[in-house]
């Protein structure tokens, strides 16, 4: 591709520089320079925050971290070289970094980078930003998109994009290809994956993919199997199954005695959650404020735990989540279960150990 200037008398053509050429650097430059004008790449993003890294042992940072208009997160990675270098396994790391943020924690990095650490005006910003109305909640899709940002690409990255696109991850390639016209350096904003007029086709095509994934995951047989065999492997270590029977799906209820407070396990097809749900509709100012003396303690109940505690604020369901992840899920294979549901159990043991005095005083 290439840039012309229209002169009275032919086409004109202008030359093309690099980067490198003009001194423009990524992170002084170009990450500065996108950050205030982000509508370059994608008019429907809102920048949440530049570097962030806000997690623990790692030291990585997200180039752009943004939130898209239809409440995703989308990570943006630039590079100004010609080939992208490894942008495209890093940019995935990211978006496996950030895939657990809250609403409330987005919220918290906005109001740090961009109103002065105002989170009142950082929430009414991204409501305004999300088109919500002033009574209607926000909520994050859970998803994470990728858009990767450099001078060219080389056909390693490319292809890589391709075909993660194919497996229903959300990449896209923006190609920024300075010229230099006499004094002036102009840029020339290409999104070259997927192609503008093929990307509402290849957003169908994977909706159709997972579908596909859905229809073909396990039966009520295989989970029923699997949970038959954490109740079993479980019932030397707690108390908490008597008289819970297996599940014929990915998830098992295990009550309380308090109206709306249960653990629930849940195991996916690459990973797994063991969570307290509070379900707000009794005793909802209670449940909140329990949740939010918990909360203030979470440091400390890592700690004491040795587990990522999660907590979900899901306004729309009007209930409150506590979770733990768990890496590995169901397509492990059944000879590696075990091992799957120890962690588990043992995820469980530990949640409920938090949760059982505040869950007490309920009864009190």
């Amino acid at each position: 591709m290439s840039l012309y200037r229209v002169t009275p008398d032919r086409f004109e053509q202008v030359p093309s520089t690099t980067f490198a050429a003009e001194r423009l650097l990524e992170r002084r430059d170009l990450q500065r320079l996108l950050r205030e004008n982000i509508a370059v790449i994608d008019k429907d993003l809102l920048v949440i925050a530049e570097e962030f890294g806000n997690w623990q042992d790692s030291t990585r940072r997200i180039d752009l971290l943004c939130l898209s208009r239809d409440a995703s997160l989308v990570v943006v990675e630039i590079k100004r070289t010609e080939d992208g270098g490894h942008m495209d396994l890093q940019a995935i790391r990211y978006a496996a970094m950030v895939s657990s943020l809250t609403l409330d924690r987005v919220i918290e990095a906005y109001a740090q980078s961009r109103t002065g650490d105002d989170r009142d005006l950082a929430r009414r910003e991204i409501a305004e930003f999300l088109q919500l109305g002033s009574d209607e909640p926000a909520e994050l899709t859970g998803g994470v998109r990728i858009v990767l940002v450099s001078a060219d690409f080389s056909v390693e990255v490319t292809t890589t994009v391709l075909w993660l696109n194919r497996q229903g991850l959300d990449l896209r390639c923006v190609r920024l290809r300075p010229y230099r016209s006499g004094n002036e350096v102009l840029v020339e904003a290409t999104q070259i994956i997927p192609l503008p007029e093929a990307a509402e086709y290849e957003v169908k095509l994977r909706e159709r993919e997972r579908e596909k994934r859905k229809t073909s995951g396990p039966g009520a047989g295989v989970f029923r199997r699997f949970w038959t065999t954490l109740i079993e492997r479980a019932a030397d270590r707690t108390q908490l199954f008597q008289g819970i029977q297996p599940s014929s799906t990915n998830t098992l209820a295990i009550p309380t005695e308090v109206e709306g407070i249960q653990f629930c396990l849940r195991v996916y097809e690459a990973d797994a959650r063991v969570l307290c749900l509070l379900r707000l509709k009794t005793d909802g100012d209670r449940k909140r404020a329990m949740v939010a003396a918990l909360h203030a303690r979470k440091e400390e109940l890592n700690a004491e735990t040795g587990c990522h505690l999660d907590w979900l604020a899901m306004e729309s369901k009007q209930e409150r989540r506590v979770r733990i992840l768990i890496d590995g899920g169901w397509n492990v294979g059944e000879a590696s279960w075990t091992e799957l549901q120890d962690r588990m159990v043992d995820a469980l043991i530990r949640l409920e150990a938090v949760m059982r005095n505040p869950i007490s005083a309920f009864t009190s």
